[in-house]
This record gives structure tokens, C-alpha cells and sequence, in this order.
């Protein structure tokens, strides 16, 4: 186990409750959320000010993320091709069935969405940008873990599978059977496990050495799921991924 600095951790904790909080946060909230004493919440949130990580709005005596947090995202963004290209390749996908499309990567147990678009129907799939959701519970999250080494999915099935949904699987031998499947087929499917009533379809996407680093998918409300047959929806979504993985430079 790494050591931490307390110091930094605090500061980062107290940063992460802004990702969330649109309308900001006072002083007594950051407290209540985090537990910290009021002096050290306090000297937190006026250096992560100073340094503009955060910003204070006197009239509300509210803070919210600061121009700092800006710039290390847009300076991140800007070094990360997959961003960019998953976009582009996204929004084509998402133009050919009009469902919603996410590409995302794993981060621990879980899937972060990088790119999201999208469908303009009014019954779609409601989820966010950078929003995280358990990697065993969607179509996304399998596509990538069925490609993990033994040692790193044993670490994330050690740590338990989240139930969101009476379909989630929550068995760690369950899982593994699924994930063998995945690797053998090549798409990953999901059918209520993480948003009851929407099914999705995912595949993986490799970068020029070969290595799964995102996958894609495309979510569909249930109603609309059998207006193609899963074969289509499948294509879809490989074509989409194997798109991406060429712009990443796979061959």
C-alpha cells in the first residue's frame, strides 16, 4: 500500500465534492460531507482559492470550482487523442442508429465516460459525460474487464460487484463466465443491469499496441431494442469501435 500525504488527500477530497455540486457549496456543507474539523475545512478552501482551484462567491457565501480546474482539464483533454477522436467516431455512430453512444475507460472498478452523445429521441438513456457507473453492470465496463489481466480482475472482483439494478451480476464466478464469453465474441451486452429498461451493446477499442484501452457502446431504451435485430445493433457498435481503434493506430 502506497503511502499518502493526509495534507493532499484532504485537499483532494475536498476538491471532488465540487465534480457533483452545480450550485456550489458553502463552508458549513464541506464540513458536514467531509467530516473535517471547521479550522482545517477552512485553510483548505482558502488555499485551494488562492491557488483557483476554487473560487468563493461572496453574495451566496458559496464555492465552486475555480479556472485552475479548467485548465488541468482542457491541458488533459488536449493530450488525450481518445478523447478527441472517440467524439468524432461517437457522434458518427450516434448519427447512424440516433441512440445514445459513450465511449469509455476503466478506472479501478469502475467506467468513466470520456465522450458521450446523444440520441435526439425524447426516451433515451440519462447518464454524463465524466459520470462513473460499475464497470460489472455495463456493456462498456464488461467489454473492458474481459480483457484485464487474471491478476488486476481478481483485484476488482476482491473488492465486490455493485448491484444497481435486481439484473446486476454480483457474482464474481457469474461474471467470469461472462467476461470469457466477451473475449471469445469480441461485444458485450447489458440488458437492465445498471438502468432498468435500457440494453446496450459495447465493443472493445485497442490502441497501436494492441491493448484495450476504452471501449464503445450504444445504449437503447428497451422499447426500441427490438426495432433491429441484435446483430445490427452489434455491427453498430463494432464497426464504431473498430473505427476508433484505427484513428488510435491499430492495425
Amino acid at each position: 500500500m502506497p503511502r499518502l500525504t493526509p495534507a493532499v488527500v484532504r485537499s483532494l477530497d475536498v476538491l471532488e465534492l465540487f465534480m457533483d455540486a452545480r450550485h456550489g457549496l458553502s463552508a458549513p456543507e464541506v464540513v458536514q460531507r467531509t467530516g473535517l474539523p471547521r479550522t482545517t475545512v477552512h485553510e483548505l478552501l482558502t488555499t485551494l482559492t488562492e491557488r483557483k482551484y476554487l473560487r468563493r462567491d461572496d453574495s451566496t457565501a458559496t464555492y465552486h470550482l475555480g479556472l485552475s480546474v479548467f485548465r488541468l482539464g482542457n491541458a488533459f483533454a488536449e493530450r488525450l487523442d481518445l478523447h478527441a477522436v472517440g467524439l468524432r467516431i461517437a457522434e458518427s455512430v450516434g448519427r447512424e442508429c440516433d441512440e445514445t453512444v459513450h465511449v469509455g475507460i476503466l478506472d479501478g472498478a469502475d467506467v468513466v465516460y470520456i465522450c458521450k452523445v446523444d440520441s435526439t429521441q425524447s426516451v433515451r438513456m440519462v447518464s454524463r459525460m465524466g459520470g462513473r457507473v460499475p464497470a460489472s453492470c455495463t456493456a462498456v465496463g464488461k467489454a473492458l474487464l474481459a480483457y484485464l489481466p487474471d491478476a488486476e480482475r481478481k483485484r476488482v472482483f476482491k473488492k465486490g460487484l455493485a448491484k444497481l439494478t435486481p439484473k446486476s451480476i454480483t457474482e464474481p464466478h457469474a461474471l467470469a463466465n461472462v467476461l470469457d464469453e466477451i473475449r471469445a465474441s469480441g461485444l458485450a451486452f447489458e440488458s437492465g443491469e445498471s438502468n432498468p429498461d435500457v440494453s446496450c451493446v459495447a465493443a472493445p477499442v485497442r490502441d497501436h499496441t494492441g491493448a484495450v484501452v476504452a471501449a464503445l457502446s450504444i445504449s437503447v431504451p428497451d422499447m426500441r431494442w427490438e426495432q433491429r435485430p441484435v446483430e445490427e445493433w452489434s455491427a453498430l457498435a463494432a464497426d464504431g469501435a473498430a473505427r476508433l481503434s484505427a484513428e488510435l493506430g491499430y492495425r
